[in-house]
């Protein structure tokens, strides 16, 4: 995986969301909201990978699979009108296929091609499968992680903003009381990851957005958590009470714990694994 290849990637990446262009400006604005997520991603994934020393084949692969992973996401919108698979389609398998479909990674080695379709596939699963080839598992955690990192930054950014100037697709239709549902706050409690269907509030989707460092699997993620104040931002207004407030106490102790932790950790994992052969 070279500079000239990731280039001929972007090249086509550009083409296709050009592709899923469209006149009508609130329908543009989800189209660019998630090129712009990608590009994001793709930052994050880099910098996770050059933080865990990986070469530079391994890093650009990374790079490559950031690049793709949303891909799904475009075909997805404008057959479906929504970013919500439970009312739609899984956008990482339609990705995949669309990968497959447009023989996208025809000039890469069959092990190469195999990883980014799979790690494309799993980025958006609830907890990765248990058996997983150890090259796979690494690229699907540092592309998840990236595309946790990039959706804080792009809900804490739209926190910032009138709801009315907001891109369609990112409403859940959530009401925007005080309330923080039980099953929510006791999943965070026990460092549990929360699913969409538990969600009654905005508030509750703030916190779903927390127990997310608990799925965190590096420490440069993790430092980039604390570098962009992650925790202090998506809870400023959600309201402080003695449980949130816990909550929020372990959530620190926990990121500060995993990167002292980590670091070992993260250097043990990448020495054999840095590039597919």
């Amino acid at each position: 995986m070279d500079n000239e290849r990731i280039a001929h990637y972007r090249t086509w990446f550009i083409r296709f969301v050009q592709e899923h262009a469209t006149k009508n400006e609130l329908d543009q604005r989800n189209i660019l909201l998630k090129e712009e997520h990608t590009a994001g991603v793709c930052g994050n994934a880099l910098r996770i990978a050059v933080g865990l020393g990986l070469d530079a084949d391994a890093t650009a692969l990374a790079g490559a699979i950031a690049l793709f992973h949303d891909v799904g996401r475009f075909p997805q919108y404008a057959r479906y009108r929504t970013f919500e698979d439970s009312r739609s389609v899984n956008h990482a398998v339609l990705g995949a296929k669309v990968l497959l479909e447009r023989n996208v990674l025809r000039d890469l080695p069959v092990r190469e091609r195999s990883l980014i379709v799979r790690a494309v596939a799993l980025h958006n699963v609830f907890i990765l499968p248990a058996r997983l080839d150890d090259e796979v598992r690494l690229h699907a955690e540092i592309v998840r992680d990236a595309d946790k990192l990039d959706i804080w930054r792009v809900f804490i950014e739209l926190s910032d903003r009138d709801p009315a100037t907001w891109p369609s697709a990112t409403s859940l239709g959530l009401p925007d009381t005080p309330a923080c549902s039980p099953s929510v706050l006791a999943a965070l409690e026990q460092r549990q990851m929360v699913r969409l269907t538990s969600l009654r509030t905005l508030n509750d989707f703030k916190l779903l957005q927390l127990a997310w460092i608990y799925d965190l699997n590096f420490a440069p993620s993790l430092a980039m958590v604390l570098e962009r104040s992650v925790i202090e931002r998506l809870t400023a207004s959600v309201p402080r009470t003695e449980e949130t407030a816990r909550i929020v106490g372990n959530l620190r102790s926990y990121v500060h714990e995993r990167i002292e932790a980590a670091d070992g950790e993260d250097q043990h994992r990448t020495t054999e694994h840095s590039s597919p052969q």
